[in-house]
């Protein structure tokens, strides 16, 4: 009897060890990171285009793959991303830099292809900064100022350098993984939420992030 219940119980643990080992076997883990060029584009307070170049920035972070389906992921990170912009009016040389953790929530389709797969993903990404400086430059004569989140500013002069810390939007990228883990993928971003602060009642400026960038990895 004592036999009996002891084999049984050994199928159960054996049995439940192969339920883990597979279950594991659909997780896997990533370290990337890159360059990405970024921008602010929108509406000026006075109502016109801003008319900004791209910032060169870098992001660094984590990620876990978890098959859902047969060439189906999700693939939730944790990120560390600048961004903003520059600009540029004769002498007049100014750069925001927005640094910021984010979440980015991807669905990815991997197909076989060479020794590798090919992969194609798309999904939100919610973010908050954590610290910015906004740089002016007149010549040889240089301003520097950090950044201030904040939802609404009572004080017009803080609006030139003022943000909003949450940020949320889309992300798609296309990239290809060999079969060592190593993998390369270019990646857009499109910030969909307005990042000004809310200011006077006349104020319709809007502020979103964008941008794009290329990514080195290994998925271990």
């Amino acid at each position: 009897m004592k036999n009996k219940k002891f084999s049984i119980l050994l199928i159960v643990l054996l049995s439940a060890s192969f339920t883990i080992a597979q279950e594991q076997s659909k997780i896997s883990f990533a370290i990337l990171g890159g360059v990405n060029f970024q921008n602010l584009n929108g509406i000026a307070y006075s109502g016109d285009k801003l008319n900004n170049d791209m910032l060169l920035g870098y992001h660094a972070g984590v990620n876990v793959q978890i098959a859902i389906a047969p060439e189906f992921y999700f693939q939730p990170g944790l990120m560390y991303a600048t961004k903003g912009a520059k600009n540029t009016i004769i002498s007049d040389k100014s750069s925001t830099t927005l640094n910021y953790i984010e979440l980015p929530l991807n669905m990815v389709y991997k197909a076989a292809l060479g020794n590798g797969f090919v992969m194609l993903g798309f999904g939100p990404y919610v973010a908050y900064g954590i610290s910015g400086k906004m740089k002016d430059a007149i010549g040889n004569i240089g301003v520097t100022k950090n950044v201030m989140f904040q939802n609404s500013v009572d004080n017009p002069l803080e609006l030139a350098y003022s943000y909003k810390a949450f940020d949320a939007g889309a992300n798609i990228f296309f990239g290809y993984e060999m079969a060592s883990g190593i993998f390369l993928q270019l990646e857009s971003q499109f910030g969909m939420l307005n990042i000004n602060p809310e200011g006077s009642t006349n104020d319709k400026s809007i502020t979103n992030n964008t941008g794009f960038g290329l990514s080195l990895g290994y998925r271990f």
